[in-house]
């Protein structure tokens, strides 16, 4: 009779990287008659060096993409080697700037097998706050602090297979390239198919690399699509992404894994054509993308209150400040020196949670608010949108 446990122990052993040296050193020191005194710590510190909570960088080199993006190549500031990562994930970078230290997620877009260096690919958000400062006023040779890598937008063998379709519009690009970079350098055969989508043909992020790689790599393969002008070389689709053209682009859609990334209308307009296709949820898996631009057109928004309002917002007992209702409460929060602990800035990772004392936001559908945080009155604060005066503790 076969002992189930003793067959999964044998594979487990076998099977699972370092699992087998780990046993056989355990093994070596009973025999030696160790208590294991003088290993105590090595395993918080194993883990602090795969998962930190704050990185050192150093800007190494800029890197000019389009009009309207750059790639940053941050190495290990300390010399100390940086921790691993899944393609697909990303890293929080503070940054200061005119005395408000504040962060934004930026993706990798470099192979997760090359940790030399983290590559992050930033497109210039207009109005935006952080991305002109990154792509105006950094300099080589310049050293930030950054979260470790994190996020759940990744590929996983086990659940999602080895048929991928990844719908990235425009610096959506970022982590389907570091995806793109893995694959190609891995002895596992994967089907990727990037659809990508663009406004300007002069704007358009790897796209050089991407259709070389797409012509030397059988199982990559590159679909575009540009929504405005173009030239009379170009051979991609013209228009947005629709239901028409996604079917004859996919043959057997339900049975694909699907990654998408982009600005939020572009991925809600995904989700559902995937959707009309037959794909169940748990085969699309979505990258936040920061907090929604026009909270007012979201449903759930007050009919008459304009973005432009402004509300009093008050930290304990500390002196209240002004704020508008269409701004995100953390970012109003760092505006005027409070600092709360961030990754996502999307409503995904709930570091951000601050206790609403008083007062109502407008939390959109983003915000994953779990149920025990509705009952105890916790929001997450990079996607809350204050609609009255409010009091919080942070």
């Amino acid at each position: 009779m076969i002992d189930n446990n003793q067959t999964l122990d044998t594979n487990v052993f076998n099977s699972v990287v370092g699992y087998k040296e780990a046993v056989l050193k355990k093994e070596e020191m009973e025999t030696n008659g160790s208590t294991f005194a003088e290993e105590k710590g090595n395993v918080r510190q194993t883990i602090q060096s795969l998962h930190p909570k704050r990185l050192k960088l150093r800007l190494e080199k800029i890197r000019i993409d389009t009009p309207t993006t750059k790639t940053l190549v941050f190495v290990s500031a300390d010399g100390k080697r940086l921790p691993p990562f899944q393609s697909g994930q990303y890293i929080n970078l503070f940054v200061t700037i005119s005395g408000v230290l504040t962060a934004r997620p930026y993706s990798i877009s470099s192979s997760s097998k090359e940790l030399n260096s983290y590559e992050l690919t930033i497109k210039r958000a207009e109005g935006g706050f952080v991305s002109p400062y990154l792509l105006d006023g950094v300099e080589v040779g310049q050293e930030f602090e950054s979260t470790g890598p994190m996020g759940s937008f990744h590929h996983n063998p086990l659940f999602h297979g080895l048929d991928l379709v990844f719908l990235a519009g425009g610096s959506g690009i970022a982590p389907a390239m570091s995806m793109l970079k893995t694959f190609l350098a891995s002895s596992i055969q994967v089907r990727f198919h990037i659809i990508y989508s663009n406004s300007y043909e002069n704007d358009v992020i790897f796209i050089d690399e991407l259709r070389e790689l797409a012509l030397e790599n059988k199982n990559f393969i590159l679909t575009e699509f540009l929504s405005r002008e173009v030239s009379p070389e170009y051979k991609g689709y013209r228009g947005r992404l629709d239901l028409t053209i996604l079917q004859t682009l996919l043959e057997d859609a339900p049975s694909k894994m699907y990654y998408v990334c982009g600005p939020t209308p572009f991925n809600d307009h995904c989700a559902e054509l995937l959707s009309k296709l037959g794909v169940k949820s748990g085969r699309i898996l979505t990258e936040g993308n920061g907090p929604p631009n026009n909270p007012e057109t979201l449903v759930g928004w007050p009919n008459t209150l304009l973005p432009t309002e402004e509300v009093q917002i008050r930290v304990g007992n500390q002196k209240p400040f002004q704020a508008k209702v269409g701004e995100p409460l953390l970012n109003s929060l760092e505006r005027n020196g409070y600092f709360t602990e961030n990754a996502c800035r999307s409503g995904e990772c709930s570091l951000c949670r601050v206790k609403l004392k008083s007062g109502e936001v407008f939390s959109p559908k983003e915000a994953r608010i779990r149920k025990s945080d509705k009952k105890f009155g916790w929001i997450h604060s990079c996607v809350a949108f204050p609609i009255t005066d409010v009091e919080i503790q942070l």
